[in-house]
């Protein structure tokens, strides 16, 4: 069995020095941010994703995914795997979400 990725890949560097990209403007932040969601807010790709930790199980290390792609709000689970949250990383999966909802609303 064959897992794909739901995160589109990273389009591949060119040569020379390694650049991060971001948008032109911040108007693609919400204008209201919740500082719980910001610790986990990061760009990957030149795409605006938010990452909260949590554990499965067995307590194993795992992350849950927030994303806004096409206007919709993304949630991408640890693979196979049922997340496992405290309520500090609770409220950052409520935050994150948050935020994300109001890109989808512009």
């Amino acid at each position: 069995m064959e897992f794909a990725s739901s995160i589109p890949a990273a389009r591949p560097a060119a040569q020379g020095p390694a650049r991060v990209s971001r948008p032109a403007s911040r108007s693609a932040m919400p204008s209201v941010t919740d500082p719980r969601a910001a610790q986990v807010r990061r760009y990957e790709g030149g795409q605006l994703v938010w990452r909260v930790q949590c554990g499965d199980m067995i307590n194993r290390e795992r992350c849950v995914t927030v994303l806004v792609q096409d206007n919709e709000v993304v949630l991408v689970g640890p693979p196979g795997e049922t997340a496992r949250l405290t309520a500090g990383q609770l409220g950052q999966l409520r935050a994150a979400l948050n935020e994300a909802a109001k890109l989808t609303e512009r």
